[in-house]
C-alpha cells in the first residue's frame, strides 16, 4: 500500500475528527475594461472593499454583495481568463421579488423569474443547476432552491438569483442559526408569520400566547432543513 492511499483511507476513516475551517471567500471574474466593471459592480449597491493597483500593470478590486461572506475580485492582471467567460455565478436570496425589484430600481437589465421546466439539459438556455429548459415565473409549488432571475456585468460573466427560503438537511449547522440581514430576517419572520397563522386554524382559530416560541421553533428548523412544526 502507497503513502498515498494509506493516508487516503485514514482521512475515509475518521469522519469524526476536528476539521480546519475553510471558507471561501473570493471568486476572480474576468473583465475587459476594470473601470467599466467597477462602474457596474457599485451600481449595485455591493460594498467597495479594496482598489488597489501597482503600477501600470497591475489593479486589483474587491466587492463584497450584501449579507455575502464572500467577494468578487477583478482587475489587470488577476486572471487569464478569456473576459465573460465566468458563468453560473450564484447569488443566493430568501425574497426572490424584492431581490429583483432592488435590481431593477438600480437599473440593472435582469431577466423575468423563471423556474426549472423539468431537468432538461439539451434545451438551449443558458446553463443553470436544473438544467438548460426555462420556464417562466416563479417556481409553481414555491419550492426552495427552485426559482431564479438571471443578469450579466458588462462583459457578459453571467449571474444567477436564486430563491432559497430553506435548506436542505445537513446543509446547515443545526445548532447556528444566523441571519446576514434585517431584511433576511424579516424574510423568514414573515414566512413563520404565515405558517403561524395556519397553525392558529389547526386549533381552532384561538389566540396563541405562546407564538414566540412558535415562531422560534419554525425558523430554526426551516434554516436548518428540519420538519417544520404544524
Amino acid at each position: 500500500m502507497s503513502s498515498t492511499q494509506a493516508r487516503s483511507e485514514t482521512a475515509i476513516a475518521a469522519p469524526s475528527a476536528r476539521k480546519v475551517d475553510m471558507k471561501l471567500e473570493v471568486v476572480v471574474i474576468p473583465v475587459s475594461d476594470v473601470d467599466r466593471a467597477q462602474k457596474f459592480y457599485a451600481s449595485l449597491g455591493w460594498r467597495l472593499d479594496a482598489d488597489f493597483a501597482g503600477g501600470d500593470d497591475f489593479r486589483v478590486i474587491q466587492f463584497t454583495p450584501p449579507g455575502s461572506g464572500s467577494s468578487v475580485i477583478f482587475g489587470k492582471s488577476v486572471t487569464a481568463a478569456a473576459p465573460g467567460s465566468a458563468q453560473g455565478l450564484y447569488l443566493i436570496v430568501s425574497d426572490m421579488e424584492a431581490a429583483r425589484d432592488e435590481l431593477l430600481r438600480r437599473g440593472v437589465a435582469i431577466s423575468e423569474v423563471f423556474h426549472d421546466g423539468g431537468g432538461r439539459y439539451d434545451g438551449t438556455d443558458e446553463p443553470y443547476l436544473f438544467g438548460r429548459l426555462r420556464v417562466s415565473g416563479p417556481d409553481p409549488e414555491h419550492r426552495s432552491y427552485r426559482s431564479y432571475a438571471s443578469f450579466s456585468d458588462p462583459d457578459g460573466n453571467g449571474w444567477l438569483l436564486q430563491e432559497v427560503t430553506a435548506r436542505l438537511p445537513g446543509r446547515v449547522d443545526a445548532d447556528d442559526t444566523t441571519f446576514t440581514s434585517p431584511t433576511e430576517l424579516a424574510a423568514a419572520l414573515r414566512r413563520a408569520a404565515a405558517a403561524h397563522g395556519e397553525h392558529e386554524k389547526r386549533t381552532g382559530g384561538q389566540y396563541d400566547v405562546n407564538w414566540p416560541d412558535w415562531y422560534a421553533d419554525y425558523i430554526v428548523a426551516e434554516q436548518a432543513g428540519k420538519q417544520l412544526p404544524l
